[in-house]
């Protein structure tokens, strides 16, 4: 049975192969679609029944992985019936073909002879060509297809990326036109800024033009001015050397005029001093006679307290010495002949604390300060004066805003030093509270140095300066000074319980004592 398979397209008009001497197929018959594919000759050999010659045939074998569909399928041979024969069945000369050996193609031929019979190859070749031709037309249209389909698909990726890139354009031309109204809309601002800034210029150049005529106009006016005061200048030169002439000539009249002054001054102080001495001395009768008592102009007259000063008809307040009874030496003292009828005399004065009054026992004792300004009498003196007769005491307060007021007591005395100068009050009234700010009767004085009050704290150390401080107290006239904005809650300044509370340093304060019914 004759068999074989077709796995390549036998070339109608077979050329031989340069390399091998085989058949070759030629460039006319390969078609677009196969302009990929390299045609090769290669050997299809057919084995025959009559013998086992070998046939070389020609065989293009398109490439299977690039077009899978265009391998042909294979083709059986029609069988030959009589040798020597050739029509469309059989092959006339090509007998025993299904009788031979299978070559590398899959023919088979009887013999080598065979098939170069002049009368048998044409026939041949014709049927090869009509055999090939159909699927030759299939497989040129379906590589057209494909190549149509991949055409296809390639123009619409190129349409994709030029939208893409059209897109991006349209995009970058949007960016481009932006960029392009904002430069234009700050050209726009520049230029604006710059008509204005030309015509501020042009208006600033007109205001110096005209600053500058105006310079020129007062340097022309200095200029004037400059000459006429030189004129005037040489003028009060003259007049200075003239007059310059008649002082030298006055100088010596005015010393002479000196002279002659000085000696009348002379003579002048002479006559006052004796004019103020027989003022003195007619006072002095003046005062003998009121008291009924004559004495020699030349003898001195001694007063212990104010209130005598004022009878003896001194109305002037001042400084006084006194000559206290049992006291060592005399004692100056301030007399207040104006509040309340005179006759004042005063033991302690706060004013602008010039004056400390943190002081020891023996200094309190004595006193200190001057009389003219802040001090303090001294205890002694205070209690030599109001055991020889009853007194009357008088307190007067001032604060930072202005107010005065003042504390009377009818009756005051002060124990010796040792009762530790006792305090004893009464008869209070006046307008510094309605209650007395000192403790009326059986206080003690104490200082930094003698703690006798009646609270185990010490006031006086915690207080500061000497006073009748009891247990601690409502008042301390003796403490620390504070001044103004720097005198609130301070509870160991000058204070009164009952004028502006018991933390109000007061701005000044004063004691004076007058005998009772004075």
């Amino acid at each position: 049975m004759f068999r074989s398979r077709v796995r390549s397209r036998l070339l109608p008009s077979p050329e031989r192969c340069p390399a091998v001497g085989q058949h070759r197929v030629p460039e006319k018959l390969l078609s677009p679609g196969l302009g990929t594919m390299a045609g090769r000759c290669h050997q299809a050999w057919e084995i025959g029944t009559a013998g086992t010659m070998l046939v070389p045939m020609l065989k293009l074998v398109p490439s299977p992985m690039l077009m899978p569909n265009l391998v042909p399928k294979p083709r059986r041979l029609p069988r030959s019936t009589q040798e020597g024969s050739c029509h469309a069945e059989t092959l006339p000369g090509c007998a025993n073909l299904e009788d031979g050996g299978r070559g590398e193609a899959g023919y088979g031929v009887s013999s080598p002879t065979d098939l170069s019979r002049p009368r048998c190859r044409p026939q041949l070749e014709s049927y090869i060509q009509s055999s090939v031709k159909p699927e030759m037309a299939q497989l040129q249209q379906t590589a057209v297809q494909n190549q149509t389909a991949t055409m296809l698909e390639i123009g619409s990726s190129l349409l994709n990326q030029s939208a893409e890139q059209t897109r991006k354009l349209t995009d970058v031309e949007a960016q481009v036109l932006n960029q392009t109204s904002r430069i234009e809309m700050q050209l726009l601002e520049s230029s604006l800024s710059t008509n204005k800034l030309e015509k501020q210029l042009l208006v600033q150049t007109n205001e110096i033009h005209k600053l500058q005529s105006r310079n020129n106009i007062l340097e022309v006016r200095v200029l004037e001015m400059e000459a006429k005061h030189q004129a005037e200048l040489a003028g009060l030169r003259s007049e200075k050397e003239r007059l310059q002439v008649v002082v030298s000539r006055q100088s010596g009249t005015i010393e002479d005029l000196e002279k002659s002054l000085l000696a009348a001054s002379a003579n002048s102080s002479l006559l006052q001093r004796q004019q103020l001495q027989l003022l003195e001395a007619v006072q002095g009768l003046v005062r003998l006679v009121a008291q009924g008592r004559a004495s020699l102009p030349g003898e001195e007259q001694l007063f212990q307290d104010c209130a005598e000063l004022r009878r003896a008809g001194f109305h002037t307040s001042g400084v006084y010495t006194l000559h206290i009874a049992n006291l060592s030496e005399p004692k100056k003292v301030f007399c207040d002949m104006e509040t309340d009828g005179g006759g004042w005399t005063v033991i302690q004065l706060r004013a602008n604390g010039s004056l400390s009054f943190q002081r020891s026992w023996r200094e309190y004792k004595q006193g200190f300060g001057d009389a003219a300004g802040e001090h303090w009498l001294g205890n002694e003196a205070v209690h030599l004066l109001t055991s020889r007769a009853p007194y009357a005491l008088r307190v007067e307060l001032r604060d930072w805003e202005g107010s005065q007021v003042y504390a009377h007591y009818g009756k005051f005395q002060l124990g010796s030093e040792r009762q530790l100068y006792r305090l004893s009050l009464q008869d209070y009234s006046g307008t510094a509270g309605q209650q007395s700010g000192l403790a009326l009767q059986g206080t003690n004085f104490s200082t930094r140095d003698a703690d006798n009050d009646n609270c185990l704290c010490k006031c006086a150390q915690m207080l500061s300066g000497g006073w009748w401080f009891d247990a601690c107290g409502l008042s301390n006239l003796n403490g620390i000074y504070y001044p103004a904005r720097h005198n609130i809650r301070k509870l160991n300044g000058i204070r009164w319980h009952y004028f502006q509370g018991p933390s109000y340093s007061l701005k000044g304060t004063r004691m004076l004592i007058q005998p009772a019914g004075f």
